[in-house]
């Protein structure tokens, strides 16, 4: 029989065997982890479908047919239109750098006296000279490693293929799942558990469902903004800045950074300028009043730092298997902090129980103290008529 501190040894060694393990296996486990999200998210509507008296199998062929819709519909939507505007970016890059060299580099020099050539598109064009050379053996290079890349290409395919499988027949056995891992909780620790789980289902609905809604909102409505100003980049800036919004206000700094020097190359007047600020005002406005609290809600509570953190670290630990299951991750371990937090506060280290037992000692004290008889009166305090 394993004591409590055995227990707790034997748990934690098994999170860091499969800590380990998801180590190694991270670079196979891209389509895994992609299924599992996409089951998570879309279980609820599974389950409702389920409860319209669907077989299981119906609602999630039915589910992932309207997944395959929308996802085939806006790739044929978009990727034509960021093609189109990737490609007009670039044939104006020249022209944006000649604008810069004109005018941000007097004006550095004016005002801060740096001198520099950084927006000159002559040193740019006699960088590009002098490494003109080199460029046949970066192509020897490159057509060396296609052999190499080959199997990436082929690792990338296999994903591809393998994501919407993965989906469907975890989507399909979702509760089933679920149950099963229920089921292998030790029963003295079920409670505790099942809270925490309760609390981290709270928090990734928050963030996977509501956080994602927010960036698609914020994005088609910058989009449109842009658009109705005239900005020629109108669905690059503002989609960008809608998918990097998860982190408070990095998107709307990046969007307005962004339009505003669209805008003022553009068309190299201030009214426009002041439009992109009112779009961009506008959408921060709708997603601190409207979007985020009908959406999220306070329940994430994630730090932008901390977010920030938990996708580089994700990324630098377990490549994109990392960059996706980062921030979930992070809020999980929120839920986990917050728990361990509040066992602290009341645990023997913290001193909580002694102050417990003090409190309730200087209670007991104070009530025998109430209910100690009086002393008897002195005989000068007696009543005159009982004296002899």
């Amino acid at each position: 029989m394993l004591t409590d501190r055995n227990q707790q040894w034997y748990f934690l060694a098994v999170a860091l065997l499969v800590g380990y393990l998801v180590y190694l296996l991270s670079p196979i486990l891209t389509p895994f982890a992609v299924g599992a999200l996409l089951a998570y998210l879309f279980d609820p509507l599974a389950d409702k479908l389920e409860s319209w008296k669907f077989s299981r199998t119906v609602a999630v062929t039915l589910v992932f047919f309207v997944i395959t819709l929308i996802v085939f519909g806006v790739a044929l939507v978009l990727i034509p239109m960021l093609e189109q505007q990737i490609s007009s970016f670039i044939s104006h890059l020249p022209a944006y750098f000649q604008w810069l060299s004109d005018n941000v580099t007097p004006w550095l020099n004016e005002k801060f006296g740096l001198e520099t050539d950084l927006f000159d598109m002559a040193e740019l064009t006699a960088l590009v000279k002098s490494h003109w050379s080199q460029a046949g053996g970066i192509a020897q290079s490159i057509l060396s490693s296609v052999g190499k890349s080959g199997m990436v290409i082929v690792n990338w395919l296999m994903n591809g293929l393998l994501i919407p499988v993965v989906t469907f027949y975890l989507l399909r056995d979702w509760d089933i799942i679920t149950a099963r891992v229920g089921e292998l909780v030790p029963r003295p620790y079920y409670k505790t558990v099942n809270q925490l789980t309760t609390d981290s289902n709270q928090v990734l609905s928050a963030f996977l469902r509501g956080q994602l809604s927010v960036m698609l909102a914020l994005g088609t409505i910058y989009t449109i903004g842009l658009w109705l100003v005239g900005i020629e980049l109108s669905l690059l800036i503002g989609m960008g800045a809608g998918m990097v919004s998860f982190v408070p206000y990095l998107g709307t700094i990046v969007g307005l950074v962004a339009g505003v020097i669209a805008a003022f190359m553009q068309f190299g007047d201030i009214n426009h300028v002041i439009y992109v600020l009112i779009v961009f005002g506008i959408g921060q406005v709708m997603e601190g009043f409207i979007l985020t609290p009908w959406l999220v809600g306070d329940r994430i509570g994630l730090h932008p730092v901390a977010v920030i953190f938990s996708v580089l670290a994700g990324g630098q630990l377990f490549g994109f298997v990392g960059v996706l299951l980062g921030l979930p991750l992070a809020a999980v371990i929120m839920v986990l902090l917050r728990y361990g937090h509040l066992r602290y506060l009341e645990s023997k280290l913290y001193g909580k129980e002694n102050e417990i037992n003090l409190s309730k000692k200087s209670a007991v004290t104070s009530q025998v103290k109430n209910q100690e008889p009086e002393a008897p009166e002195s005989q000068e305090q007696q009543d005159p008529s009982e004296q002899v």
